[in-house]
């Protein structure tokens, strides 16, 4: 292939190739020439334009192709558009010959045709350089077309109209005559040709004026011709043509010239849609030839009539545009509606026509409003439409109020006005759907009296009308939740009052079950006290049915409509109303068959119509029950239901006989009891009516095959029973379009009635299959047959063997002995039926039975398969697989494909051979096991033979399309079919004729499956591969070309699969500018004119899995495609200004499709992802736009107040009130759901810009970033733009996107709060917005915002202020609402006091709440202690559904009442407050409800201890049992309700005077910690758990003092002992608190570091390991922990204190040898200082003294002593490095913390001197420094036993030490700290010395002093270091001479040199010694530990 590109076609090459090869060659050379002749200098084209002009032409005489011939054309057209034009006359003439010529051999066809085309594209390309020939050429066509088949009449149609568009208005003289061809092919039989002559007519109506002027009324008619008989897109093509010409008629200016002036009149709106209107009415058969078959009453107006023109309307009103729609709706709305009132009796004269019609008027409805109209007109519009409401109410009552009731319900004013009183509800209720809360305005403006216009035709004469506007009425609960209650309660008030009124009986019956239907969809429910209420009124209309026989039917059907309807609220309510209803079930059948006899002889047709009504309905009610109720389904209901099944059974048997005694007037309710029957028997399952199968199955098989069925429905009864994939080979209207609504009825065909309302009122509270729109229930007639077929299944599969043979023959012979349309019409029947069964078996695994049983089914299976009905024959292939699948037999399988085999090769009709080819592909696609090489061989040759049967397009689409099942489900094994079945659909799709669209888009299937088949395999490079990828992606190009959009469709996701299996051998630029081509070509008026849908869908499917490889590529393809777009393409978004992201918002917000908006979303968010940070401007300007395109103009006022500059001010506000000019804005009128997902995006944004740069959340360094490159572009620089977009969504009239809006807002808050602000230091950047945030929150305090939006609200204001508590002021709102604490209270100090003032109220609510939670956690045998009536916020009924709305928020309220609580410290406010009981305060519940019998008053002290109770035990309750779904939230929220609970004294005092409760909660909080890793949640509890001890110690204290106080005379030695371990010091595990804590304290100890557990390392003592420093988190715990060890000696008696010593000085002692770590400059790891710290405690406890316990704490003291100092000593010979200067601060402990006598023992001494003496020689300065400082605070030690000793040892190596640095001088500021403690060391020693000594140290002292002084000549070139010595000891010196002055005296005195030194310094330095101190005072750095308050301050 690659020979192929070059620009002159390599012949030689060429010439060798075969004939298939050959078609390859070409289209692969002409599709690479198209895209080189583009990219060629002009100079180079015209040096070969010759040779190339002469090669093109020679291909026309080689037959090309379709595709082909459309390329070589283009390629003709491009070539002469760049180079020369010489020849071009020659080539025209050349092309003009070739059609002239009479050779009319098929042969010769295709190059006539390709004349046709290349004849086409050179006009459309040089247009007016051609204009002398152009008459000729158009002659000569349209002379060959008088005599041209249908190709032919196709490509020339095509043909003129690409030369219209060449010439324009040049080719006006020809206009007439074209017009003429035309006309004739609108009407053509072949539907393609139609399609031509569709387009080319709306080329011609572009120029020729008098389409839309003098013919504009033949124009009309014809185009109604043209409907009839058309298919799918004729519809489309002509309407577009219809619509566009009418509304050109409208919209026109015409040119100047005088003549044309004259003879054209401009046209009314209201002629052209009397125009319109009269296609719609009278149909194609003209205004004159009507009025006779009117006249006979036989004129009907065929359906695809009507439907072709309801397109038409859509269009004429796109095309017009929404502003046009906006100012004439009203004109517009009156006519659509007029087009079913009673002045057009046809349109209505059946029930039939008259649902079809409104099918058709609502289409046209939804389509204008909800397409066209933005927002705000969309409400303007509902108005419109409740006047016109009114206006037909009012004429009904004008009827109604005549008095005479005969009159009045005949009146044919009253239906006159029905239908169009249907289609303005159900278009209301959309519309109000569509609008969701945005609607709110409208239902509060009172002029409209829009619910008071819906509720007043609620009681209209005819049911539709008034399930119309039940229906209405869910509409606005679905959208506004918050109406749903109150039009209930109005809906059952009206019910109650309007008793006697058949007609508001069944119209609030319909509105309250539709009502009902609309809970499910609304978050919040209704009150659980409605469901009681319905149950007896349901009740009551039963009961009083049988008062008045007026009303007995509707009441029976009211009051089981009512029950039904309730069921859908779901167990929780229903549970109560069971009883009742089973026993309404039970009465409503007779008890036994003898009661059923006795009753069909009583009574009359009346009773008996009632009686059936009332039994429907109990089955209806039991039907709802079963499927919305599953969970009640218990063993014992199930056999409370049975009784009276058999007896319905035994009803429906005897139903003939009743029919035929009473008449027809019962056949309705008949058919309509079995239809019920039927369907709740589905639902149940089959062991439950075992006793009636046999007799039901009779039944089913005798109204399957009923003699007096007419109508074939095949449409609605075999799709459940065809394969998905197979449907699409049918017909279009099978496939999911825009038009489905509408061209449903043409599917079904003309007799049938489309589904409504009316038709089962049931239906109207069941959801939609199809989503939001009205319930769409088929007559009973077809759905009792739908019905029957299913349950038919489900029976067949159940009953005995020899009953199901007998039945399977008997409905075999039903279909022998029927004839023609009967025959069609049972065969269908019973072929369904057998579907059924099959597909049942199939599902639950059964077995067809013994071999004779084949028989029957096969026979009727091969009968099906050989039928006319396409549909019929797709169910037959799918049966006759689950038929081989049942049997699951190989041979049996073997010999069905073999039938197939035989009856393909010997059949020559297409009946046969499509209907055998799928049962091939069918077969394999249910048992790919089949595929044994052979058996595919065989296949895959029968198919290929069949696929190349051009005479049938039908044989050879389902041939291919049974090829691409197999090739699916073959797999590997087609490996070696691959070559030859690619080169097949490669030729074929080069020559299969444009018009058999069909046939493409199988070819299109085959090449997926291939393509799939070969997968990854398509990456290599062999030789073979490459071959095969080129032809796949040759086959994809000839696909995109194609004129028909679901082979287009096709050819994309082909080029999709082919992307993720070779993603480098796709052309991406060309792909993505394809799709976007196809996305905007359609997108200008999406929603309407765009019928492809699939083709919308292929196209994001596969733009969606391209942006998630390559977002920023696609991106820019696409704007590069828009930059070098061509003439034709005038999107709707522009590209070049809104990118693709842009576009594809613009589609999201049109497009009405969910699937495609889903794929749009997801295509987005993939683009976001990807390049949102580094095109952050762009992104956020797009969010921006949508979000502002809509802002109300008083909205935009306000968010003009943000501080933003002037310009951009007066910029903005232009735009949003210049909406009309769409230049200016990309967007108008985006919908809410577009502004939610806009609003949804710049929360993405933000979380992108986290991952991304800091510099994103740093204005700082944004700034200077930006300053660097002005290309940088960072988030915090767009924060007004963020701020301002949050502001316009959460003030918006939509709660969806005021919800959105906060959301941003908090986001925004959280992201960005803690930003300092560099202009204004102290201040943050969010400051300047504080009247923005306020703004936008106030509005969601007011009264009537829903409570989900005012949570919101107060989520984002309580983060507002925690972040930004400094400045709380700023935000004040009005109201704080119960949620405000609720959401999130964890920072008690800034928010208790912005809820202050409503603190009492709260506090009772929440401690009401926190007392039902409590109960609805009790386990369930605990059940009959609940009180009867509820709780504070649930009633009993609630009490499931509550928990949930509980477990959500239990924990938080919890923190917040104990927060409350400490507050006020326990102490109970309110001096009512201990009578009040406290779990009654007045909420929703309780406010109904006397108090309760005179509760008993609480003492203060007891409402304190419930309290205390409550909270302590629903959080014990809570951490015991977490449930592995316990949010982090809860567990933490849990334990600082603890920690707050126990701040306060009073709980304290409880929990310390009851051990057992703190030992619980001790055990409670050690599981915690075992089995939650979060360390915040450990921390949090070891926080309680040191509260807990605190309490005890408290308790200890208070104990020992009372003692005190009352035994003060008494001995001391009588004393009891208090605290743990009493006298005998015996700790009890499980009873004692302390031993709780240790366990609690090791186990946290040895989980962070191990080798404390002796039994882990394996060594008892002290063990040799590196010391390790723990993570932060490790280190936090480990400090906890020591902390509450150091307390726990406290807690117990001597004795006590004495068992636990060794054990926490083991741990306190363990974790400062493994932690001590020598970290740089000598600072202590946390872990080290917190054991020093515990070790201090420990050391200082009272106990050391006791008298009890003195002697053993000394003891062991000594000990732990002895252990810190062999720490020291290397253990096993080996040195461990642990950090000196730890372990000498914990001897000092020990020397400055215990009693003497524990360190002064000689041993231990003497090791402690020595330890010190080795340090001092340590070289490390910083370790020399410590030393110094320890010993300071040693020598100045009071008692002088313990600091003598040390002094004696160690001064006179301090003073050689310093001695040494004085003759060295110190060189740099460390020495020079050394220097400086020594001195000190030195001076203290003066200080503590006796008289007698002193001066000896005085004289030792001053020398080194003065050595350090400088005169003034040193001072000035000194060292700094030298300088601040000097300094030093001239401060000293000064101290010290004025204390010691006698000493000092007598050392000058002995010294002159000194002196002299001395003097000279303090003159030198007079003037500077002040200076000098204070500078001298930062220099030094005393360097104390934090931990021990070392007192080292001397000056």
């Amino acid at each position: 292939m690659e020979l192929a590109h070059n620009l002159l076609l390599n012949e030689e090459v060429y010439n060798q190739l075969g004939e298939v090869q050959k078609a390859e060659f070409i289209f692969d050379w002409l599709s690479y020439l198209e895209k080189l002749l583009l990219a060629t200098s002009r100079s180079d084209v015209k040096e070969k334009q010759k040779t190339l002009v002469e090669q093109l032409l020679s291909l026309l005489n080689s037959s090309p192709g379709p595709p082909t011939r459309k390329l070589l054309a283009k390629n003709l057209g491009v070539l002469y558009s760049i180079g020369d034009t010489f020849s071009v006359y020659e080539t025209i003439d050349k092309c003009n010959d070739l059609i002239r010529s009479k050779d009319d051999s098929p042969s010769y066809l295709p190059t006539k045709l390709a004349a046709v085309v290349c004849l086409g594209s050179l006009y459309r390309k040089l247009g007016r350089v051609l204009v002398n020939t152009f008459t000729d050429t158009v002659g000569n066509i349209l002379k060959a077309m008088k005599s041209a088949e249908s190709q032919g009449r196709y490509e020339i149609m095509l043909s003129l109209q690409n030369i219209l568009n060449g010439l324009g208005a040049a080719a006006t003289p020809c206009h007439r005559d074209v017009y003429k061809a035309a006309k004739s092919c609108l009407t053509d039989r072949s539907m393609s040709v139609r399609c031509a002559a569709a387009k080319c007519l709306l080329e011609l109506q572009k120029e020729a004026i008098f389409m839309w002027s003098t013919d504009l009324d033949s124009v009309a008619t014809l185009c109604f011709k043209s409907f009839e008989g058309s298919n799918y897109d004729v519809r489309i093509s002509v309407s577009k043509l219809l619509g566009t010409v009418l509304a050109k008629a409208i919209i026109s200016k015409h040119p100047g010239s005088a003549v044309s002036r004259q003879s054209i009149r401009r046209l009314s709106l209201e002629e052209v849609l009397e125009l319109l209107g009269t296609g719609f009415l009278r149909g194609s058969s003209g205004f004159l030839r009507a009025s006779g078959d009117m006249l006979k009453g036989t004129s009907s107006v065929s359906r695809d009539v009507r439907v072709g023109v309801t397109q038409a309307y859509v269009v004429f009103v796109s095309t017009l545009g929404g502003t046009w729609l906006e100012k004439n709706f009203a004109a517009f709305l009156s006519h659509v509606l007029s087009l079913v009132s009673q002045s057009h009796p046809k349109a209505t004269q059946t029930q039939t026509d008259a649902v079809c019609g409104r099918r058709c008027v609502s289409f046209i409805l939804r389509a204008a409003i909800g397409g066209l109209l933005g927002e705000k007109a969309q409400i303007a519009a509902a108005k419109d439409i409740c006047q016109a409401i009114w206006k037909l109410k009012k004429v009904v009552d004008a009827v109604m109020n005549e008095g005479n009731v005969e009159t009045r319900v005949g009146s044919t004013d009253v239906m006159a006005s029905q239908h169009m009183l249907v289609c303005a509800l159900q278009e209301l209720g959309n519309l109000i759907y569509s609008l969701g809360t945005t609607a709110a305005p409208l239902l509060q403006d009172s002029s409209a009296g829009l619910l008071d216009s819906i509720i007043s035709v609620i009681q209209h004469p005819s049911i539709s009308v008034r399930l119309a506007a039940a229906w209405c009425l869910h509409c606005i609960a679905v959208a506004l939740p918050s109406y749903l209650t109150p039009l209930l309660d109005r809906c059952l008030e009206r019910l109650t009052v309007l008793k006697s009124s058949p007609e508001a009986v069944t119209g609030f019956s319909f509105a309250v079950a539709a009502l009902l239907g609309a809970v499910k969809h609304c978050p919040l429910g209704i009150p659980h006290g409605k469901g009681k209420i319905i149950m007896t009124l349901a009740e009551d209309l039963l009961c009083s049915a049988v008062q008045n026989s007026r009303l007995s039917a509707q009441r029976t059907q009211s009051g089981w409509l009512l029950i039904a309807a309730l069921m859908t609220l779901g167990p929780a309510v229903v549970s109560h109303h069971l009883a009742r209803l089973l026993l309404l079930w039970k009465c409503v059948f007779p008890l036994s068959p003898k009661d059923l006899e006795t009753e069909k002889s009583r009574g009359d047709s009346f009773t008996w119509q009632v009686t059936l009504e009332g039994r429907a309905g109990a089955l209806c009610a039991i039907k709802s029950f079963v499927s919305h109720c599953g969970d009640l389904l218990t063993e014992e209901v199930i056999q409370r239901l049975l009784p009276p099944l058999p007896c319905a059974v035994d009803l429906l048997i005897q139903l003939s006989s009743v029919l035929r005694t009473y008449g027809s007037t019962l056949k309705t309710p008949s058919v309509v009891y079995k239809q019920r029957l039927y369907e709740l028997l589905i639902l149940l399952p089959p062991e439950t009516y075992e006793g009636n199968l046999c007799a039901l199955l009779k039944e089913l098989a005798a109204d399957l095959t009923a003699s007096d069925i007419q109508v074939a429905a095949s449409a609605f009864l075999l799709p459940p029973f065809c394969h998905r994939d197979d449907l699409v080979i049918l017909s279009p209207l099978l496939q999911e379009t825009d038009h489905r609504f509408i061209e449903e009825q043409l599917l079904l065909g003309n007799g049938i009635a489309c589904g409504s309302l009316e038709y089962d009122p049931y239906s109207i509270y069941e959801k939609d299959v199809e989503g939001n729109s009205v319930p769409k229930p088929l007559p009973p007639v077809l759905s009792v047959i739908s019905s029957a077929v299913k349950l038919f299944g489900v029976v067949c599969a159940h009953v005995g063997e020899a009953q199901r043979l007998f039945i399977l023959e008997q409905l075999l012979d039903s279909i022998k002995h029927t004839k023609g349309a009967r025959q069609q019409i049972v065969q269908l029947h019973v072929v369904s039926s057998l579907s059924s069964f099959l597909k049942y078996l199939a599902g639950s695994k059964g077995h067809l039975g013994p071999e004779e049983m084949r028989r029957p089914v096969l026979a009727l299976v091969m009968g099906a398969l050989e039928s006319p009905n396409p549909l019929l024959r797709c169910a037959a292939a799918e049966a006759w697989a689950r038929l081989a699948q049942v049997v699951d037999d190989g041979a049996f399988t073997a010999a069905l494909a073999q039938v197939s085999f035989d009856k393909l090769k010997l059949a020559r009709d297409v009946v046969t051979r499509t209907g055998y080819s799928l049962a091939l592909g069918s077969l394999h696609r249910y048992l790919g096991g089949i595929s044994s090489s052979q058996h595919l061989n065989s296949c895959v040759g029968i198919l290929f033979t069949l696929s190349q049967d051009s005479t049938s397009p039908d044989v050879q689409t389902w041939a291919l399309h049974s090829l691409s099942l197999i090739i699916d489900s073959a797999g590997p094994l087609y490996n070696m079919h691959v070559e030859p079945t690619l080169s097949l659909i490669i030729m074929l799709l080069l020559n299969v004729p444009p018009t058999h669209a069909e046939v493409h888009q199988s070819l299109g299937r085959c090449l997926n499956a291939l393509i799939t088949t070969l997968g990854p395999e398509l990456q290599g490079n062999s030789t073979s591969i490459s071959t095969l990828r080129t032809s796949c992606l040759l086959g994809c190009a000839v696909m995109q070309d194609n004129p028909d959009c679901l082979v287009q469709a096709q050819a994309i996701s082909c080029l999709q699969q082919l992307h993720m299996f070779a993603p480098r051998h796709v052309n991406l630029s060309s792909l993505v500018s394809c799709l976007c081509e196809i996305l905007l070509d359609n997108s200008v008026l999406v929603n309407l004119c765009s019928p492809y849908l699939l083709l919308r869908r292929a196209v994001l499917a596969c733009l969606r899995q391209l942006v998630q490889r390559e977002a920023a590529e696609v991106s820019e393809h696409a704007v590069m495609l828009a930059k070098d777009s061509r003439e034709e393409l005038t999107p709707d978004a522009n590209i070049r200004e809104v990118g693709l992201e842009g576009a594809l918002l613009t589609l999201l917000d049109k497009e009405t499709d969910q699937k495609l908006c889903h794929d749009i979303k997801e295509t987005l968010n993939h683009m976001l992802t990807s390049m949102a940070v580094d095109k952050l401007s762009f992104w956020l300007k797009l969010c921006k736009d949508v979000l502002a395109a809509s802002a109300d103009f008083t909205a935009v006022t306000c968010v003009d107040t943000m501080q933003e500059e002037e310009g951009e001010k007066g910029d903005d506000a232009s735009v949003l009130t210049t909406r009309n000019d769409d230049k200016s804005y990309p967007f108008t009128n985006p919908r809410w759901a577009t502004r939610v997902f806009a609003a949804e995006c710049v929360c993405r944004i933000i979380n992108q810009c986290e991952n991304a740069h800091s510099a994103h959340f740093d204005i700082a360094l944004a700034q200077e970033m930006r300053k660097r490159d002005s290309r940088n572009d960072f988030l915090v620089l767009h924060l007004a733009d963020l701020i301002r977009m949050a502001f316009m969504a959460a003030t918006d009239h939509s709660d969806q996107l005021r919800l959105s809006g906060l959301e941003t807002l908090l986001v925004v808050i959280r992201r960005f709060a803690s930003i300092p602000e560099p202009e204004f230091p102290g201040h943050v950047i969010l400051e300047q917005y504080q009247a923005n945030v306020g703004a936008a929150l106030r509005p969601a305090f007011t009264s009537e915002t829903p409570p989900d939006v005012t949570a919101k609200a107060c989520q984002v204001y309580i983060t507002a202020v925690e972040r930004h508590k400094s400045h709380r002021q700023a935000l004040k709102t009005t109201t704080y609402s119960e949620d405000c604490v609720r959401n999130e209270s964890y920072s008690p100090d800034g928010l208790l006091d912005l809820v202050h003032a409503d603190l009492g109220t709260l506090s009772r609510l929440w401690l009401a709440a926190l007392q039902d939670f409590a109960l609805l956690t009790l386990p369930s045998e605990f059940a009959s202690q609940l009180p009867v009536e509820g709780g504070a916020f649930y009633t009993s009924e609630t009490s499931e559904n509550a928990k949930l709305h509980y477990y959500n928020s239990w924990a938080l309220i919890l923190h917040a009442t104990a927060l409350w609580l400490t507050s006020t410290g326990f102490v109970v406010a309110d001096p009512d407050e201990g009578a009040s009981h406290l779990s009654r305060p007045v909420t929703p519940t309780s406010m109904c409800q006397g108090s309760s019998s005179g509760a008993t008053v609480k003492s203060p002290e007891d409402v304190c201890t419930d309290r205390f109770h409550l909270i302590l035990g629903i959080s014990v309750e809570f951490l015991c049992s977490l449930r592995s779904d316990a949010t982090m939230e809860s567990i933490t929220a849990c334990l600082h309700a603890l920690q707050a609970l126990l701040d306060v004294p009073w709980p304290r005092s409880k929990i310390g005077s009851d051990q057992d409760l703190g030992i619980e909660l001790l055990n409670v909080l050690h599981r915690v910690i075992l089995t939650r890793e979060s360390p915040s949640i450990q921390l949090a509890s070891l926080e309680v758990v040191r509260q807990i001890i605190c309490a005890a110690q408290e308790h200890v204290k208070e104990k020992r003092r009372s003692a005190e106080v009352d035994d003060g005379a008494a001995e001391k030695e009588t004393l009891p002992e208090f605290g743990e371990g009493k006298d005998t010091g015996g700790l009890v595990p499980g009873k004692s608190l302390v031993f709780a804590t240790l366990e609690l304290c090791v186990c946290i100890l040895v989980r962070q570091l191990p080798e404390l557990n002796p039994k882990l390392t394996g060594s008892p003592g002290v063990r040799a390991a590196k010391p390790q420093v723990l993570s932060e988190d490790g280190s936090r715990l480990v400090s906890a922990a020591l902390v509450i060890l150091s307390e726990l000696p406290a807690v117990c008696s001597p004795e006590g204190s004495i068992s636990i010593l060794p054990t926490i000085l083991y741990l306190t002692i363990g974790v400062l040898r493994e932690t001590a770590v020598k970290l740089p400059g000598g600072q202590l790891s946390s872990t080290v200082t917190a054991s020093l710290q515990a070790l201090k405690g420990i050391l200082s406890s009272p106990m050391a003294r006791a008298e009890k316990s003195h002697t053993a704490w000394t003891d062991l003291l000594r000990s732990a002593l002895t252990t810190i100092l062999d720490c020291w000593d290397p253990v096993d010979g080996t040195h461990q490095e642990l950090d000196e200067i730890s372990l000498l601060t914990a001897i000092t402990v020990f020397i400055l913390s215990t009693s003497p006598e524990v360190t002064t023992i000689p041993c231990l001494q003497k090791r402690c001197i020595e330890k010190f003496k080795a340090t001092l020689e340590i070289k490390d300065p910083v370790v020399q420094i410590k030393t110094y400082q320890l010993l300071l605070s040693v020598f100045q030690y009071p008692n002088p036993a313990v600091s003598y000793p040390y002094i004696y040892s160690l001064v006179s190596s301090i003073v050689e030490k310093l001695q040494e640095i004085d003759q060295r001088k110190p060189e740099d500021t460390t020495e020079l700290q050394i220097f400086q403690e020594g001195i000190k060391v030195l001076e203290a020693l003066v200080a503590i010395a006796e008289e007698q000594h002193r001066s000896q140290l005085v004289a030792c002292l001053l020398p080194i002093l003065i050595s350090f002084l400088l005169d003034d000549n040193a001072l000035g070139s000194a060292t700094a270091v030298m300088k601040n010595l000097h300094d030093f000891a001239l401060q000293n010196l000064m101290q010290i001479g004025p204390q010691y002055s006698s000493v000092f005296k007598n050392v000058m005195a002995s010294s002159p040199a000194l002196k002299a030194r001395l003097e000279a310094a303090i003159k030198g330095n007079q003037e500077n010694v002040k200076v000098k101190i204070s500078t001298s005072k930062h220099t030094k750095n005393p360097g104390k530990n934090a931990s021990i308050q070392l007192k080292t301050n001397f000056l």
